[in-house]
């Protein structure tokens, strides 16, 4: 049976001004569309204040540091960017760590800590770091200097760290000395970073971890000496650089990697022993809340075994604490939580084909499952030990959606969590340490983030940021033709739930026949229907022109059981081209679709998956735009590739059918190719490869590259370009009816 689920766009209220039509020239104009926002929202550890990164006005990619004080409701701005460093200059290093994070669209501050006390905050910028006291928030103190990367203060507020130079540095606050704990980072070798894949497939964008008690810093070092080098080409407009990255494709050589523990005081480096086998995943390290022990997670090569292991910090000495294996691969997590007094550890495992918690002694016993049924939750986001409890976030009431919800520690609510959040839609929520307040950010396809600080049952504190569409808001003559997003479910081929969603065509008349905008991104790791504000609103854009705007979630994408996802291994593009067929029959089938005229887009995995789609169903699709696209998978890196294929010389075969070029001859359809010149993730050798292949074949297509962009195309006028150039190929090879 068939779910729909239709979101009505909220009306607005008598006498408003008359409505206008959105614009590509409008959508990446300042002030942003969607409001102020905030990001980075974090609650100070003495609950007094919560704080923000929010944009400027002037520019919606300008970060500012700002405060709202629980006291006296008021809000404030702590650090202007502008004022601190007036033109950023920004190290290779930062460069690299920010396109890691998909951060490198942003300017002035990106990331900050508090200290333990609540008084101040570390802010780096451009390269430089400054302590900020929050009684004289204007005279923050430029503390180190130089392309410092990833800096902390200590948890006991003792110190400040950095890496600087592949190496890590310490800076004692009471004595303003800094001192230089390690010395042989330089060349392949580098100290308290995370590597490549680590940063770009475990979401490792740290290579440091402070113990508890400030007492040691254990800290990743890796030589990437036997990595092969990618020798490429990063083409600007006025110069050509020759960059040899190190850049491990499937099959290659990984970087070694250590564990190492020192003394913020300097002195003796000690190795932890990772074991004989060097070929190994060092995917997480956490210390016990007594900083007693180190606990490691070590994943195997083929990521079919993740282990838990115990260190004493003081001998060294080793114990396994417990192991998680799969037919298919083990999901890394962030979900490991020490309690107090030795208590014990919370664990997440999907070892039920759902991803749920589970409480263990220290001695790696079981005690007892925290969740457990036919439902899974996302991430951890506090415990309050005191009160028993751990809330997390799920899709658990609907797969599209996003809420938090309460479990006790004792396993008595397991399989029936406590709902916090009740808005249906979209919740981001960020706690307290532990637990006694959280920032809400909630959004669906009609409202755009509204952030509320709550108490833990729900109920609200305060608004930080209500973000209402009224006549002062950005979208507020836009938000008339904000046209409805429906939800819906159709059946794989397998008898699995599909979701998908849809926006039909600005004033729709279900009597006339429609183009239709496909968008799909098809990989793991991600889903790309939910039921949230859509920030960019190209897909409200593209309805508004006259499409039938489609969106599915193929089996392999993210947030579901793991039957769904565990389809694609050691195939990947087959069941997601099957499931996206499905729905494009399903499309042809509506009265109201024009089956000649349906187009298909997509970026990074969505590339792919368009220059599949056209390949195996040009018959069904007209055009396709492919955006950076993987076009052979043993271009693409180990950790991410392996996990769903293994290596290619145990999976020849797979590789061969999942690549694109064994499917391009059936390619018919018109289309278009975007890549970046710069890009180092999906490297732009995959797309001059796919040239090549057409052209040896006769196949006639568009062709844009983009000079010094990298895989996110971040410069804001270039992003304007992409999506122009995609709207004027859809317009030519679509022709929607102008309404």
């Amino acid at each position: 049976m068939r779910l729909i689920l239709t979101l009505v766009a909220a009306l607005l209220a008598a006498g408003t001004a008359s409505a206008e039509r959105l614009t590509l020239e409008r959508l990446y104009a300042d002030p942003a569309l969607s409001g102020p926002g905030v990001r980075a929202l974090k609650v100070s550890p003495d609950g007094a204040r919560v704080t923000f990164l929010r944009a400027r006005q002037d520019d919606q990619y300008q970060m500012d540091l700002w405060e709202y004080n629980m006291k006296d409701k008021t809000t404030r701005r702590l650090v202007d960017s502008k004022v601190l460093v007036p033109v950023e200059n920004l190290s290779d290093a930062e460069k690299a760590l920010r396109e890691r994070a998909r951060t490198a669209a942003l300017k002035g501050i990106i990331s900050y800590s508090w200290s333990p006390d609540g008084k101040q905050l570390l802010v780096p910028i451009a390269g430089n770091l400054y302590l900020v006291d929050l009684s004289k928030p204007d005279s923050a103190r430029l503390v180190a200097s130089g392309s410092v990367i990833d800096p902390k203060i200590s948890p006991k507020g003792k110190y400040v760290s950095f890496v600087r130079d592949q190496n890590l540095f310490v800076i004692d606050l009471a004595t303003g000395k800094e001192r230089q704990l390690t010395t042989d980072g330089k060349g392949t070798v580098h100290n308290g970073e995370a590597e490549f894949v680590a940063q770009e497939e475990m979401h490792q964008f740290t290579g440091y971890y402070w113990a508890p008690d400030d007492s040691a810093i254990a800290f990743r070092w890796y030589d990437e000496a036997q990595v092969p080098v990618a020798r490429r080409f990063e083409i600007y407009a006025d110069r050509t650089d020759v960059v040899e990255q190190r850049y491990p494709a499937a099959g290659d050589k990984n970087a070694i990697v250590g564990l190492k523990i020192v003394s913020p005081s300097g002195g003796e480096i000690r190795d932890v022993d990772l074991g004989a086998n060097k070929d190994i995943y060092l995917v997480r390290a956490d210390w016990s809340k007594d900083a007693k022990s180190l606990f490691f997670q070590r994943q195997s090569r083929d990521q079919k075994t993740l282990e838990l292991v115990a260190v004493d910090a003081a001998t060294l000495a080793q114990r396994p604490v417990l192991t998680e294996t799969s037919k298919t691969w083990t999901t890394i997590s962030d979900d490991l939580r020490f309690l107090e007094g030795g208590k014990g550890f919370i664990w997440s495992s999907e070892r039920t084909g759902r991803n749920h918690l589970y409480l263990y002694g220290m001695d790696g016993k079981l005690k007892h499952p925290i969740s457990k049924g036919e439902w899974g939750f996302d991430d951890v986001l506090a415990v309050d030990e005191k009160a028993g409890k751990v809330f997390v976030s799920s899709n658990k009431d609907a797969v599209y959606d996003k809420q938090v919800y309460e479990l006790k520690l004792d396993g008595s609510t397991a399989d029936k969590p406590k709902r916090i959040t009740q808005a249906d839609g979209w919740h981001d929520a960020a706690f307290s340490k532990h637990g006694e307040v959280f920032v809400d950010t909630w959004s669906d396809p009609a409202n755009p983030p509204q952030v509320a600080i709550r108490r833990p049952d729900g109920s609200l504190v305060s608004w930080l940021d209500e973000n209402k569409v009224n006549e002062s808001h950005p979208y507020f003559k836009y938000k008339p033709d904000l046209l409805p997003v429906e939800f819906g479910s159709m059946k794989a081929k397998d008898g699995q739930t599909l979701y998908y969603s849809m926006i039909k065509p600005y004033k729709f008349d279900a009597s006339k026949k429609y183009p239709v905008y496909l968008s799909t991104y098809g990989g793991p790791h991600s889903q790309h229907v939910t039921r949230r504000w859509d920030g960019g609103q190209f897909d409200q854009y593209m309805a508004q022109q006259g499409y039938v705007v489609f969106r599915l979630d193929n089996r392999g994408s993210s947030r579901r059981e793991r039957v769904f996802t565990d389809a694609i291994y050691r195939n990947l593009g087959k069941v997601e081209v099957e499931d996206q067929l499905t729905g494009i029959d399903w499309l042809g089938a509506q009265p109201y679709v024009d089956a000649k005229r349906i187009g298909v887009y997509g970026w990074s995995y969505g590339g792919f998956m368009t220059l599949r789609l056209l390949s195996q169903g040009s018959d069904k699709i007209a055009a396709g735009v492919s955006g950076a696209p993987v076009t052979d998978w043993g271009l693409y890196d180990t950790h991410y590739t392996e996990q769903f294929m293994d290596r290619p010389s145990d999976n020849p075969d797979g590789y061969k059918q999942s690549n694109v070029f064994y499917h391009v001859d059936g390619l018919k359809s018109k289309l278009l190719l975007i890549h970046g010149m710069a890009d180092d993730n999906v490297l732009f050798t995959n797309t001059t490869k796919m040239i090549d292949a057409l052209v040896n074949r006769g196949v006639q297509f568009e062709l844009m590259t983009y000079p010094g962009a990298k895989h996110g195309v971040s410069n804001r006028l270039a992003k304007r370009h992409v999506q122009t150039y995609i709207d004027a190929f859809f317009r030519k090879n679509l022709h929607p009816e102008s309404n």
